[in-house]
């Protein structure tokens, strides 16, 4: 095993038991706790004390303390429904449930507003916005949509926008990395198979993910580097067989491989057939592949 991987894998775990893992991993933008970790969003009317404490939950905080947890917390509630637009959201009132300054929430309110999530009108107050107006590509809006009652769209919709981005981002990313990225992205491979033959699915999604951001970043496409956080919010969201690459398996890892051989070997077709192999690794998959769609 490479020093890289021991390395990586290391700090997986120390991530994965909360713990700081070395510097060179702290940068990686990965998910800081597993689907199975996440807590339930309490209802607005009637929710527990305890539970409405945003400064004891460390779910979905992504590090940044009070105002990070009541962005969760909130952008949770209103994707899923709790919170809609039949009432205004009273700074007052959110303070007291939460149990947080007025300045946490004004700057909460300031984030999601920013997300299209509500709006703040004179004299008419904050309120939601329609789903129309909410930013749909941004990371955090991904992820509510794809834990709440939106799952299965937001999972459909985001391999549908995957199989429109990462084909060709393979094809334009093939010979244009330079010696060392190859190299990274051979390393995350290498990586994935070590991973996968300890059963440590932490490790194995963290060097995924930056194998794909890698190789879009690589594409020579800023526009297409932009959308690289989607494609990391996908992985990390995926939970199901809608993307071959989001469980670790032999033939996940193999198709990985065959991208990176081929965008070395600067050979955009098939690092594009490989991509398009690896989204469909499961068979499960054949139902949610863009389709033309009846009108």
């Amino acid at each position: 095993m490479s020093t890289l991987a021991h390395t990586m894998m290391t700090a997986a775990r120390s991530a994965d038991s909360g713990l700081a893992g070395p510097g060179e991993l702290d940068r990686y933008p990965y998910a800081e706790a597993r689907t199975a970790d996440r807590v339930a969003v309490p209802s607005w009317e009637g929710a527990d004390q305890e539970l409405g404490r945003v400064g004891r939950r460390a779910a979905g905080s992504r590090g940044r303390g009070l105002h990070g947890q009541l962005v969760q917390q909130l952008g949770q509630m209103i994707v899923s429904g709790d919170l809609g637009a039949d009432r205004p959201l009273v700074p007052e009132e959110i303070g007291q449930r939460f149990e947080v300054s007025r300045t946490v929430v004004r700057e909460s309110l300031r984030v999601l507003e920013a997300k299209g999530l509500v709006s703040a009108r004179p004299n008419v107050g904050t309120r939601v916005r329609p789903v129309s107006d909410w930013n749909l590509l941004d990371p955090d809006i991904i992820e509510w949509r794809a834990f709440g009652p939106q799952r299965d769209d937001q999972r459909r919709e985001l391999s549908e926008l995957r199989w429109t981005i990462e084909p060709l981002a393979a094809r334009l990313a093939a010979g244009h990395g330079r010696e060392e990225v190859q190299q990274r992205l051979a390393d995350m491979v290498e990586i994935m198979g070590h991973a996968m033959g300890q059963g440590d699915a932490l490790t194995f999604s963290r060097a995924d993910a930056e194998f794909h951001s890698l190789l879009i970043q690589v594409a020579g496409n800023r526009m297409l580097e932009h959308l690289s956080g989607i494609v990391s919010a996908a992985l990390q969201v995926s939970g199901g067989p809608i993307a071959g690459c989001d469980r670790p398996n032999e033939t996940s890892v193999a198709h990985h491989g065959r991208i990176a051989d081929a965008l070395a070997a600067g050979d955009g077709a098939a690092a594009e057939a490989a991509m398009r192999q690896l989204l469909t690794v499961h068979p499960e998959v054949e139902r949610v592949v863009p389709a033309p769609r009846e009108h």
